[in-house]
């Protein structure tokens, strides 16, 4: 018990000696102890530049909060840095301050490190409230990501195979990129402000083009050209985990996921996506642009409106990159087309997509287990079919289906006959 509570309070001396309150800032108190973890002390701590963390198990932890009054700066980047860690801060901005383009936490080109139990309010951006890339074998575990999305535009002028841009709603929760062997356990991402009604589509003229280039987009068919709108408005993720062909050996586990647009998006490889929770996302998760080796397993999506689960290829597919190889096994999928944005999908959707590519030269999905998977709503279905596959040439081949609780649509089970 005395040698106990002696490391207790060699412990407590530790964190008082390397309290970020000895030094004038955060930042001083981490260039004046490399490689050492600084304790924050409960309290507020406003900042106008980020802060910058490096070297060997260095990082901060602790009860305190940190303002960013820069909305031109992220709050924390963790840059080349090895077994560092972020623990029990929270991160947020001033108010006025709250819409950005830049990141909650960024890593940058790290190794083993941590997040854990950090909270980040209030970082209103695209880029994402935590995110990693070009980093191995971090963790990011117990965080609370809440309100991450901002009014926005979408440009995809560069991109000739689109060639518009359109207001929408953007943001993301957790993103990872360029990275390998991440773990994306526990967390929780919620949106509360966000909401997809028709009252912030009207007023904020969502889904409108404000641009779009003298030739049609390749892959826009020419009614949605015309029309200069698009239904999908709501952009950004929950979790995204990116960069096909370089990204790999990804868990996301456990993670509580609200009022997202997407609520997982994968283009990446060997992935383990098992017992979250997603709840009121437009679209519940989806694996494109080569992703290969998708293990979807165990998990709850409630009140989903276009679908709950889809595979299919995407303009970054080809012959070295394709999409499959992957199993669905025992989803529970609720609630389909109860969720916030069924005005906006109506009742033409479905909970399994699996789909052609973008482009006609996309490799098709091929060899996907879908099993033991559960499809159940209150009352009269709102879908058209339980399972939707595309057709054409590039349609998806080696599909197995079996024991599955697949309740008819308005149309049916399926759109063509499912394969055993």
């Amino acid at each position: 018990m005395r040698h106990l509570l002696a490391l207790l309070l060699l412990a407590n001396a530790s964190a008082a000696e390397l309290s970020v309150t000895a030094y004038p800032s955060i930042q001083a108190a981490l260039d004046a102890n490399p490689n050492r973890m600084i304790f924050v002390p409960a309290g507020d701590y406003v900042i106008t530049d980020k802060i910058r963390v490096r070297g060997e198990r260095s990082g901060l932890f602790g009860p305190g909060r940190i303002i960013q009054q820069n909305a031109e700066q992220p709050v924390i980047v963790v840059e080349d840095a090895k077994e560092a860690e972020i623990r029990d801060l929270t991160l947020t901005r001033l108010e006025g301050k709250m819409e950005t383009r830049q990141e909650g936490i960024v890593a940058i080109k790290c190794r083993d490190l941590v997040i854990d139990n950090v909270r980040v309010i209030d970082n209103r951006s695209p880029a994402g409230a935590i995110a990693v890339r070009e980093s191995q074998n971090c963790r990011i575990s117990r965080c609370l990501v809440r309100n991450y999305m901002r009014l926005s535009v979408d440009d995809r002028t560069a991109n000739k195979d689109l060639g518009y841009a359109f207001n929408c709603t953007d943001g993301t929760g957790i993103s990872v990129s360029y990275s390998t062997g991440t773990l994306i356990e526990g967390n929780r991402v919620i949106e509360d402000n966000m909401k997809p009604t028709p009252e912030l589509k009207a007023k904020h003229k969502l889904g409108d083009w404000i641009k779009k280039n003298a030739e049609k987009g390749s892959i826009v068919n020419q009614a949605t050209w015309d029309l200069s709108y698009t239904d999908a408005w709501q952009q950004g993720s929950g979790i995204i985990v990116t960069a096909p062909m370089v990204s790999d050996l990804t868990r996301i586990l456990g993670n509580h996921i609200e009022n997202a647009a997407q609520g997982i998006d994968l283009h990446t490889d060997h992935v383990i996506v098992s017992n979250n929770i997603i709840v009121n996302s437009f679209m519940g998760m989806k694996a494109m642009h080569g992703s290969r080796n998708v293990l979807i397993t165990g998990n709850q999506f409630t009140r989903n409106s276009l679908w709950a689960i889809g595979l299919m290829p995407g303009a970054a597919a080809n012959a070295e990159n394709f999409d499959g190889g992957s199993i669905i096994a025992n989803n529970i999928i609720s609630d389909f087309g109860h969720g916030d944005a069924h005005w906006i999908w109506g009742d033409e959707r479905s909970p399994f997509k699996f789909d052609t590519g973008q482009q006609p030269d996309d490799p098709p999905l091929t060899d996907v287990i879908i099993t033991g998977n559960v499809v159940h709503s209150i009352g009269k279905p709102r879908y058209k079919y339980a399972v939707i596959i595309g057709g054409g040439p590039n349609t998806p081949r080696g599909m197995h289906f079996s024991n599955n609780l697949f309740p008819a649509g308005a149309q049916g089970i399926s759109n063509t006959d499912l394969p055993p």
